[in-house]
C-alpha cells in the first residue's frame, strides 16, 4: 500500500467529512479510496474500457407491447456469452421489471445495455457496472473460471 499526501482546501474537507459522516467510513482513507474507485470506474465507462466487470442490468417494459419480449428474448439469446442470469417481476398489470446479471468486458456490456434500453416500449433502464479482476488462465490456456 502507498502513503500518498494530498492537500484539500477547507471546503472540500468539510464535504469530505459530511461524506464520510453520512456513510459511516471509519477514517478519512477509506472514503478518499471509495471515491478514487468511482471515478477511476467513471473514467473507464466514459472511454469504453476493456476492463472485465459484472453488471445489472435492470430495465422496467410495457409487457403488452407488440412483439416486445420476443424481441428482448432475441437480444439475450444473441448475446447469451454475456448473460449470467436474469429474473422476471410482474410490477403490475402493464409493467414488468427485468433485472439481468452480466459478465464481460465492460465495453460490450455497455453496448448490450443501450440495445435494450433503447428498445420501444422500454420505460426506464439502467446499468450498474462493478470493474473484477480479469480471470487468468490455467495452464492450457482455458480461464480458471468455474462458470457460477
Amino acid at each position: 500500500m502507498q502513503r500518498v499526501t494530498v492537500t484539500l482546501d477547507d471546503d472540500l474537507m468539510a464535504e469530505l467529512d459530511r461524506l464520510i459522516d453520512v456513510r459511516g467510513y471509519q477514517n478519512r482513507s477509506e472514503a478518499i479510496r471509495d471515491l478514487a474507485r468511482a471515478g477511476l470506474q467513471q473514467a473507464a465507462e466514459e472511454t469504453g474500457s476493456e476492463q472485465h466487470c459484472v453488471g445489472v442490468l435492470s430495465y422496467v417494459y410495457d409487457h403488452e407491447a407488440r412483439d416486445l419480449a420476443r424481441r428482448l428474448t432475441t437480444v439475450f439469446h444473441s448475446h447469451h456469452d454475456l448473460t449470467i442470469s436474469s429474473l422476471h417481476v410482474h410490477l403490475d398489470h402493464d409493467n414488468c421489471l427485468e433485472v439481468g446479471i452480466l459478465k464481460g468486458p465492460m465495453k460490450e456490456l455497455q453496448h448490450f445495455a443501450d440495445h435494450v434500453i433503447a428498445e420501444r416500449s422500454v420505460r426506464h433502464g439502467r446499468l450498474q457496472l462493478l470493474p473484477t479482476t480479469t480471470i487468468a488462465p490455467d495452464a492450457s490456456g482455458s480461464p480458471k473460471d468455474h462458470g457460477h
